[in-house]
């Protein structure tokens, strides 16, 4: 009976310093999330400084819990935003975002440079950085990206779902393949190519989530400075458009960029959908009406997903999908070229063990179980970030 006391002692010793180690080696790395959605919720008039669980993935309180040290929030608008519009919206996102920070200065800090981001850390502050999801928004000027890149975005997706006049997306260009018709391979345009040696100029870095591979590739033939992929994974574990190939992982790499991991279902489990179109079939008529309404489809997701948690439970995958695709990229080209880019409040589903933004130490703990020594750690968490952002700011014109 004593020896098996000894013994139930012994583990239970060896489960508590397992169980600091990772909260530790969590608090203290730099935790950057390049990619989350929440500011939609903000212009809606919901207040990130209050306790927002069960309608967003994310608030100041959770950030602070999950140790996210920077997070980039997304400037987003679809296809909807056209020219006159996709400006003044980016803006307004940028003003409520502003705003939030006015309101908080205690806990919230805007972050523009390398500097500052390390300033917001030294402060126990988050910092907060900004990602223009859309390349539409600058309106094809140069003078708007100026201006976006002056009140503090620091990255921009050149395409959202929709293409510009001068860059494909992944989605076009799926779509012009399969019909035939429409942008198939159109790339980059000379003033996309512009756009590019602007950013490059500036500092701003290019991300690539989203586009078309024609476009990827005349990015990667354009751009002096490592790019960004903020928020994708694997194609050869999960073939979708948003999803990077083994070439363009590569391509990345010897770029010096580094690939964000999303955590969306779908990206990340190629059975998800199956399970996805179950729910649907059940959900039917309540979906069919939302239609109606001009809902579009990512919209209806997220409520659908919002009205029937228990459901949406049994869809989601197990948090070593991630694990997966992150494994495969560090295997592929190394730790160096892969991080975190969440999509938290932009998807409907995400892995368990994933809920919200305050369960991030959970991926810290999962990488030491899968025997990730703590420096490659700290580069996955946040480190690889840091030094892109420093090479992109690095001898810069404005």
């Amino acid at each position: 009976m004593l020896q098996k006391l000894l013994l139930l002692l012994l583990l239970f010793q060896h489960c508590t310093c397992s169980s600091q180690e990772y909260k530790k080696l969590h608090e203290k790395a730099l935790v950057v999330d390049t990619h989350n959605d929440v500011m939609i919720s903000m212009l809606e008039g919901l207040d990130l400084a209050k306790d927002l669980t069960g309608k967003t993935h994310s608030d100041l309180n959770r950030f602070k819990r999950g140790g996210v040290d920077v997070q980039i929030f997304s400037i987003w608008s679809d296809e909807r935003y056209e020219k006159g519009k996709g400006f003044i919206y980016a803006n307004r996102q940028i003003d409520s975002l502003y705003a939030l920070v006015q309101r908080h200065p205690d806990k919230i800090m805007i972050v523009k440079t390398p500097d500052e981001l390390n300033e917001a850390v030294r402060q126990q502050k988050l910092g907060a950085m900004m990602g223009l999801e859309g390349g539409h928004m600058i309106e094809d000027s140069i003078e708007y990206l100026n201006q976006l890149y002056e009140r503090g975005v620091r990255y921009m997706t050149l395409t959202w779902n929709n293409s510009t006049l001068w860059a494909s997306s992944a989605k076009d260009e799926e779509a012009a393949s399969t019909s035939g018709r429409g942008r198939v391979g159109a790339g980059l345009t000379p003033f996309g190519k512009q756009v590019v040696r602007r950013m490059n100029e500036m500092g701003m870095l290019v991300d690539l989530s989203h586009v078309g591979e024609k476009t990827f590739w005349d990015v990667m033939a354009v751009t002096t400075k490592p790019v960004i992929v903020s928020h994708s994974n694997v194609y050869t574990i999960t073939p979708h458009r948003r999803n990077l190939k083994d070439e363009q992982i590569k391509a990345v790499a010897k770029n010096g960029g580094v690939i964000h991991l999303n955590f969306y279902s779908g990206f990340l489990d190629s059975n998800y959908e199956k399970r996805k179109a179950i729910f649907a079939a059940k959900h039917a008529s309540e979906m069919d009406s939302l239609k109606q309404l001009k809902w579009q489809s990512f919209e209806i997701d997220i409520l659908m997903a919002r009205r029937h948690p228990a459901d949406m439970q049994a869809l989601r995958p197990p948090l070593s999908a991630l694990l997966d695709h992150l494994d495969y990229i560090a295997k592929l080209v190394g730790v160096n070229h892969v991080g975190l880019g969440s999509d938290f409040d932009g998807v409907e589903s995400t892995p368990l063990q994933l809920d919200d933004v305050a369960d991030m130490p959970n991926i810290t703990k999962a990488l030491l179980e899968r025997g990730y020594k703590k420096r490659d750690i700290k580069k996955i968490l946040g480190g690889n970030f840091l030094r892109i952002f420093r090479a992109a700011q690095a001898n810069i014109s404005n």
